[in-house]
């Protein structure tokens, strides 16, 4: 991390939970968050281009091992669509919901990276003082991934119900047709919809900030001194073996609750 005068707790924790920013005009709506995006872009090219290339160069007979890793990451991500969603997923919804879990996956998994160490190359080598590494760690990317699964949730209710089916929908459920109940259906469906991006992004968000920042408590206890250096190597190294899991099941989970809202929108109450 960079030299600071007198190293805090707070300092500490800032600087590496600290965006590199960008305003947009004055700056007074619109600021570009240049870490996560440069981040994001980067992980989406190195894990499609990957996938591109071993396609690409797929073979029938015996596959090599790349290409094994693909296919099983495919046909697991395929078997998982198809119990949740019972229509024509390989037109759009199986692609979406690999897109969905590898690139979140590779977010997630920045996370594992040593914390110092990036903070130290960031700034000594491309002179950055303030460079956030986890993407998913910022609660801009979380909610542009969940509204964008939100509007594709209202793109297809929209194509398979058409304007009056959805409206049907919105006004006559969950508790009846009679007008009576018109406003109570659509304020029960309006924090239905509204909960969804909310759940489905800070979810996601939660996690992983929750475990950056138990990151970052091992990394100020590893600096207190022998002891702490010997307790904070061996908790850090345990805590990342086990958040393997958690950057691995928190990408699981927003892919599936990706699918689950998609379908939804093909099913009629």
């Amino acid at each position: 991390m960079a030299s600071d005068t007198e190293l805090t707790p707070t300092s500490y924790i800032d600087h590496h939970l600290t965006n590199l920013t960008t305003q947009v005009g004055d700056g007074s709506f619109w600021v570009l968050h240049i870490d996560t995006l440069i981040t994001s872009i980067i992980l989406g090219v190195i894990s499609f281009g990957f996938i591109w290339l071993v396609v690409r160069k797929a073979t029938p007979g015996v596959p090599s091992r790349r290409q094994a890793f693909v296919e099983l990451t495919i046909e697991f991500i395929d078997k998982e669509v198809k119990n949740t969603f019972h229509g024509n997923r390989h037109k759009f919804v199986a692609p979406t919901a690999l897109t969905v879990f590898v690139w979140v996956l590779m977010m997630n998994a920045m996370d594992i990276l040593p914390i110092d160490i990036m903070a130290w190359i960031y700034e000594r080598v491309f002179g950055l003082h303030n460079w956030r590494t986890v993407p998913t760690t910022d609660v801009n990317t979380t909610f542009a991934l969940a509204l964008s699964v939100w509007f594709l949730m209202i793109f297809f209710n929209l194509k398979v119900k058409g304007v009056g089916g959805w409206a049907y929908e919105l006004f006559c459920t969950p508790f009846g047709k009679n007008p009576l109940l018109w406003v109570l259906n659509l304020l029960f469906n309006f924090i239905e919809y509204v909960s969804k991006p909310l759940s489905h992004s800070l979810r996601l968000f939660g996690n992983i900030y929750a475990g950056e920042i138990i990151f970052l408590l091992l990394g100020m206890w590893a600096a207190t001194g022998i002891s702490g250096s010997f307790f904070g190597a061996i908790l850090g190294a345990g805590w990342a073996i086990f958040h393997i899991l958690i950057v691995t099941l928190q990408a699981f989970i927003f892919m599936m609750l990706t699918v689950v809202y998609i379908s939804m929108a093909h099913e009629s109450h």
